[in-house]
């Protein structure tokens, strides 16, 4: 049964052992242009050449005790694949070391001059420390800007300047049977150019969400140009040198490519990275509807005989977008502003493009008949505010664990201490000092690292409402429970 894979190499496999920009940019702009379409040329030389000085090489690492769990993925045999298992670690260390580890390697794409770099989000997860290696061989030491699961396209940032990047073409103007150039470090053999057509836009895959259990917006282009572990986060380019996708996935049965390729399409690429250069965190269009696609069997029991596909909303939401332009139950979505929407991929891909207070036009039918609104999205919470990511310091506290005097004291098993409280999320929500946080979110908590890790998971996920639900007790033997609001906005 073949299955989708992310194409990172596990730092086993990179024992094993970038695409690059046409003209150099402004330091710091990402530069839109317009691809060459079916008038482009097919001598791949040029656009190969100046390619690969534009790709990069990411080394992540992590701790030993990190890589026990892997950020949820422990006992899913794809993500050990590409990761490795715990079994493949090296010989434990005394009692209380935290040695450094090679987690996994992948790939990244230069955008501007001072250091920004595309790459995807499950090349960096669950790292400590993240090492980019240029292509003339300079390392430096990356940090994360931000990064969006649901997309999964991170954006980090090395200390450099005058970096060579690949202009951001335009993945819309792509066309079906047009050559492309994939382009990073498949089995850690450095700036490897691949090419192939783009075989389908707009492309679902279904599962590759679930199984990874998040809300993953999937609208790929799908090529076959060869991809293997490793490939991760590198370049999806047209033969005039620009920048149309971020290749992140394949479908194959055995972990290693055998004829299909999956990229993150530009248009969703420059909207999530400019949002996370600027807000920290995704400003997600959200229509409010709860839909499927329209099958011969659905339009014949509905009486639908004017279209043969499209989106029919089966549900909408209160205080959403759609219910505030009219769009009722039964409706079939066929348009987002001009752009047809046959399939969820395609629906899903044109709003990816948007933000809320976003203005467009929906075409729908209704009985048969056809319609058009003017619909204003809003974002998860019902508003146009923009949402902004705050650290972990934003809860306003200090944590410590508590000690085996004060959980004889209390009969607690293990717990963390607040103290130190300033102005923040937990005073806002009324904690004070001293409380013994028990739980959060039901996961037993024990030490200070427990509960930003929750935190950071809550922040990372694709889930409309952050936060969290916590279990604790007073020194009183008080027993209180507390929701903490995470979200943090401005009204624009």
């Amino acid at each position: 049964m073949k299955a989708i894979h992310h194409i990172t190499i596990s730092a086993a496999l990179a024992a094993m052992t970038v695409f690059t920009a046409c003209g150099a940019r402004n330091s710091g702009d990402w530069v839109m242009t317009s691809s060459h379409g079916s008038n482009a040329p097919t001598d791949f030389t040029e656009a190969a050449e100046s390619a690969v000085n534009g790709v990069v090489s990411i080394k992540s690492y992590a701790t030993a005790r990190q890589r026990q769990s892997y950020g949820g993925y422990s006992g899913d045999p794809f993500f050990d694949f590409f990761f490795g298992t715990p079994r493949q670690q090296q010989p434990r260390q005394q009692q209380g070391q935290q040695q450094e580890q090679p987690r996994g390697l992948g790939s990244g794409v230069i955008l501007s001059q001072d250091g920004y770099i595309v790459t995807n989000n499950h090349v960096i997860e669950g790292a400590d420390r993240l090492e980019v290696t240029l292509n003339d061989n300079s390392t430096y030491n990356a940090r994360v800007i931000g990064t969006d699961p649901v997309t999964d396209v991170a954006l980090i940032k090395i200390s450099a300047e005058g970096l060579h990047v690949i202009p951001m073409g335009n993945s819309d103007d792509l066309r079906i049977g047009q050559w492309v150039l994939a382009v990073g470090n498949p089995f850690g053999f450095t700036s490897t150019v691949t090419a192939g057509i783009v075989s389908a836009k707009a492309r679902g895959m279904g599962g590759n969400a679930q199984r990874r259990g998040t809300m993953g917006i999937e609208s790929y282009i799908q090529t076959d140009a060869a991809v293997n572990p490793g490939n991760s986060g590198g370049a999806l380019v047209n033969t005039a040198g620009e920048l149309v996708g971020i290749n992140t996935a394949i479908y194959s049965e055995t972990g290693s490519y055998v004829g299909y390729s999956f990229a993150i399409p530009t248009s969703i690429v420059s909207k999530v990275v400019s949002d996370l250069k600027e807000y920290g965190s995704v400003q997600r269009a959200v229509l409010g509807i709860t839909f499927m696609e329209l099958t011969p069997q659905l339009a014949k029991e509905k009486g639908i005989t004017a279209v043969n596909d499209g989106i029919f909303v089966a549900e909408v939401s209160d205080r959403s977008a759609a219910m505030e332009a009219g769009i009722k139950e039964g409706d079939v979505i066929t348009a987002i502003n001009g752009v047809a929407t046959h399939n969820t991929a395609q629906l899903q891909g044109e709003i990816s493009k948007y933000s809320p207070g976003d203005k467009i036009s929906v075409e729908y039918l209704r009985d048969n008949k056809k319609h058009t609104a003017s619909v204003t999205f809003r974002n998860a919470q019902g508003t146009t505010a923009v949402t902004k990511t705050s650290d972990f310091s934003a809860l306003g506290c200090a944590l410590k664990e508590l000690s085996a005097e004060k959980m004889r004291e209390m009969q607690l098993s293990s717990g963390v201490e607040v103290t130190g409280l300033t102005a923040g999320k937990f005073r806002d929500a009324g904690i004070k000092n001293g409380f013994v946080i028990l739980d959060i979110n039901n996961a037993r908590v024990r030490t200070p690292d427990d509960v930003e890790e929750i935190y950071n998971a809550i922040m990372k996920s694709g889930d409309s409402d952050k936060v969290m639900f916590i279990t604790g007790i007073y020194p009183t033997g008080r027993k209180v429970y507390y929701a903490v609001d995470l979200s943090s906005s401005d009204e624009k």
